[in-house]
């Protein structure tokens, strides 16, 4: 069912087609086809409820200058039996609709009948689609930009599910390749050293103190028996047991952020199953490979990348990047009808060579979006905060979700659009004032529910919306001018998530938090909900539990908690 605004704007919609059809048959506009338009929201309140621009598209096949079409078809318009109050054509030729300053009031109706489904729509038709995300390398602990990652992969994944997607959330395990070989190294180098052997870490490889303590671990678990076994194997074993211990922890330090995948989907795995042997050859049947150096090369030149791409490095070993083309053929392989990855903005020029080779294997490379991620900056005291407060080491997702807690982490890291730069305000996030954005719309909800404790402390309950007038007995009650911009705030909730789907933004769903919140707080402070007249107060009760209801539906998009005490 559409929403109270979408259902506006359709009947708006219609009686402008009506209108120019009218005008056809007198003459006094020619055209063969009217096209698509939209109503839109003016900017400027002064400007009306609705806008529509369709007289600027037709302006050129009916030879007219816009603003005359315009004229014509507001004069032409039957607003008899609607909400419309009073039509205007503005500027070169917009014609602006001002409706009654009830006619959202039935978002409230729409909001308490559809509760946790407002604003669910209808865009994916089940569409399966994969979100692949985070995908940290598993030699160490994730870091801020695989935190930001997390927030936005899963609040996007939430408002793609919201819109008629079937959505996978997938975390790619980077357990293979040369990263793997200096990881494997340095957990050698630091074992060695640790029982009183000579031993350097690789050019390339860890420093981190993780790598030490994963070795204390084992020697406190098994003593030095691996002194004695050959390095190759020695090193398997260790990779085998840290990759293992960081795996686990990754799962861990997400599922605390509130961040469940349906798939962990290994590179080794693609190895085992020769499906990287099998791409490349497939390549080379296709002609789009070449040796050079001893190497075999992709022509990625070729298919949009910047230049040529090594697949089988000189020593007969893959690269990342076959690996790479390998999975992203063996997800749509496996149905999935669009793939979205989110990568660091460092991964800019990747995009095009993994295009480039899906369209050389005959797969559509428009059905893959990369949403390129900028970097993260955290501040403490006014300055860039690089060290953990309490480990003193480089700061990682447990350590922001320990200092801040998960729902300001969630909440911050998307409140910017992914291919910004985000400074976090380490201060800020953890402020119990209206200055914390989190805490500003998280005390909007607690706010409500105080209102419905000593409502039903005063023996106030509320009607069956199903068996009550609504519209008739409560809705045109609702007059105030801080009580109409709270109901057509609420009608904007199911437009915000078809934007944040379309446009794979789920910063507007935080932005609309805090809007809502904000006119929330200005309605408390200007309209008493608890009156000496009970319908005022059933109908402002509503109201509030509405608003409460939408809060609710969009921190469970985000992820954050919704506290009915503050």
């Amino acid at each position: 069912m559409k929403n109270i605004k979408a259902r506006t704007q359709q009947m708006l919609k219609e009686k402008i087609l009506e209108a120019i059809k009218k005008a056809i048959e007198e003459k006094s506009i020619q055209v063969e086809r009217i096209p698509e338009f939209y109503m839109e929201v003016p900017q400027d309140k002064s400007h009306g409820d609705f806008a529509a621009n369709v007289a600027m598209l037709i302006a050129r096949e009916a030879r007219m200058a816009p603003r005359k079409i315009a004229e014509i078809v507001a004069q032409a318009l039957d607003i008899s039996d609607t909400q419309i109050e009073k039509v205007e054509v503005a500027g070169p030729g917009f014609i602006n609709f001002h409706l009654r300053s009830t006619w959202a009031n039935g978002v409230i109706l729409d909001i308490l009948r559809e509760r946790q489904n407002f604003g669910r729509q209808e865009l994916g038709g089940g569409m399966k689609i994969q979100v692949e995300f985070v995908s940290a390398n598993p030699t160490g602990p994730m870091h801020m930009g695989n935190a930001r990652g997390a927030a936005l992969g899963d609040a996007l994944s939430s408002i793609l599910k919201l819109s008629g997607y079937d959505v996978t959330k997938e975390f790619y395990i980077n357990d293979a390749g040369n990263q793997i070989e200096n990881f494997g190294l340095s957990l050698e180098a630091r074992y060695l050293e640790l029982l009183g052997q000579e031993a350097h870490i690789p050019e390339g490889g860890y420093h981190g103190e993780d790598i030490k303590d994963h070795m204390r671990n084992l020697i406190k678990e098994e003593g030095d028996r691996f002194l004695y076994m050959d390095s190759p194997s020695r090193r398997a074993h260790f990779i085998e047991y840290a990759l293992k211990k960081n795996i686990q922890r990754m799962k861990d330090d997400l599922e605390n952020f509130g961040v469940y995948f349906d798939i962990w989907f290994s590179e080794q795995s693609l190895h085992d199953a020769g499906k990287v042997n099998e791409v490349i050859n497939l390549l080379k049947q296709k002609g789009c490979t070449y040796e050079k150096d001893g190497a075999l090369w992709f022509k990625a030149s070729e298919f949009g990348g910047g230049k040529d791409e090594v697949l089988i490095r000189a020593n007969g070993l893959p690269t990342y990047f076959a690996s790479d083309i390998a999975y992203h053929k063996d997800k749509f392989d496996r149905g999935f009808d669009r793939v979205i990855d989110i990568w660091g903005a460092d991964h800019h020029g990747h995009v095009a060579r993994v295009k480039g080779a899906l369209k050389a294997l005959g797969y559509d490379p428009e059905k893959l979006t990369v949403i390129l991620m900028q970097l993260v900056r955290l501040y403490r005291n006014g300055e860039i905060a690089r060290m953990s407060k309490r480990t003193g080491r480089t700061v990682t997702l447990a350590d922001i979700v320990e200092e801040v807690g998960r729902d300001a982490a969630r909440f911050f890291f998307n409140m910017r659009s992914a291919d910004t730069h985000l400074d976090f305000d380490l201060d800020l996030a953890i402020k119990k004032s209206d200055e914390n954005p989190v805490y500003y719309v998280q005390y909007a909800h607690a706010r409500i529910c105080s209102i419905l404790r000593q409502a039903s402390e005063q023996g106030v309950t509320l009607p069956d919306i199903d068996s009550c007038d609504f519209i008739e007995k409560y809705s045109n009650m609702l007059t105030e001018k801080n009580e109409i911009e709270l109901i057509k705030k609420l009608a904007d909730f199911p437009g915000e998530i078809r934007l944040s789907a379309e446009n794979l933004s789920p910063y507007r769903i935080t932005n609309y938090c805090m809007e809502l919140a904000s006119v929330f707080h200005s309605f408390y402070n200007s309209c008493r909900v608890l009156t000496g007249d009970r319908d005022l107060t059933t109908a402002r009760l509503l109201l509030v539990v509405s608003v409460q209801q939408v809060l609710r539906n969009a921190f469970d998009i985000l992820g954050i908690s919704a506290p009915e005490r503050m």
